[in-house]
């Protein structure tokens, strides 16, 4: 009778540990469906004609990877340098520049990627983009997918990156920003573009599966258990 109160314990906690492995299966399950419908849309956008930046302004997480046509001017005065940037395993920044459309939409657009100076007092060589009214085409992107790091004499933090420093320089720009592709002027064209993320559908499914046999385990450990008393 005393050894009674220890077996409940025991299938309680046998019971408690299979519903954390299945939750953490459908946890990682999901993951992988969400990875997946999201590689789908990538895969499908990227291919897609581009259209002028117009037709999506007002909705751009409907046309998110999207290339996109614009016309404007580049703002040589707001530029910034996100650190932390590699490119075949060289050390460097990518560039962001403000840019006011023709009508008089102003945002981000990453102009690339450029090496780091030699050591951390050297800034590295930045080609200055046109004074003049330009036509760019690029890809659409949305503020909260712009890539992390910090600024180069900026702090960071876990926010929206371009909101961050809209709010140090008072700026207002749209919720949205452009990775350069292409332009009117052969300046314009990166050497080393903004990557597009990894469309793979990563470990998740094989993580579920995982979870699944360690809930079938701890099942059979407890049944184990139980035939040898």
């Amino acid at each position: 009778m005393q050894r009674e109160p220890w077996g409940l314990l025991k299938s309680l906690l046998t019971l408690t540990l299979i519903f954390l492995c299945l939750w953490a299966a459908q946890w990682q399950y999901q993951r992988g469906v969400d990875r997946h419908a999201r590689n789908s849309v990538i895969e499908k956008r990227i291919t897609l004609p581009a259209i002028p930046l117009r037709e999506l302004a007002l909705a751009p997480a409907s046309g998110e990877w999207r290339m996109v046509t614009t016309s404007g001017t580049f703002d040589r005065q707001q530029q910034i340098l996100l650190r932390n940037r590699y490119s075949e395993g060289v050390y460097g920044f990518e560039v962001l520049t403000l840019f006011t459309s023709t009508d008089k939409k102003t945002f981000w657009v990453d102009r690339g990627w450029v090496k780091a100076g030699k050591d951390a007092t050297k800034a590295p060589i930045v080609i200055a983009p046109p004074s003049q009214t330009v036509s760019i085409t690029g890809r659409l992107r949305l503020d909260s997918s712009l890539p992390r790091g910090s600024f180069f004499a900026l702090p960071s933090s876990g926010t929206a990156l371009v909101a961050q420093l809209n709010a140090q320089s008072r700026l207002q720009t749209q919720g949205f920003y452009l990775d350069l592709l292409s332009g009117s002027e052969e300046t314009l064209t990166p050497v080393v573009g903004a990557s597009l993320p990894e469309l793979s559908d990563g470990p998740h499914m094989a993580y579920a599966l995982q979870w699944i046999f360690f809930a079938g385990l701890i099942l059979y450990g407890r049944l184990l258990i139980r035939r040898t008393r």
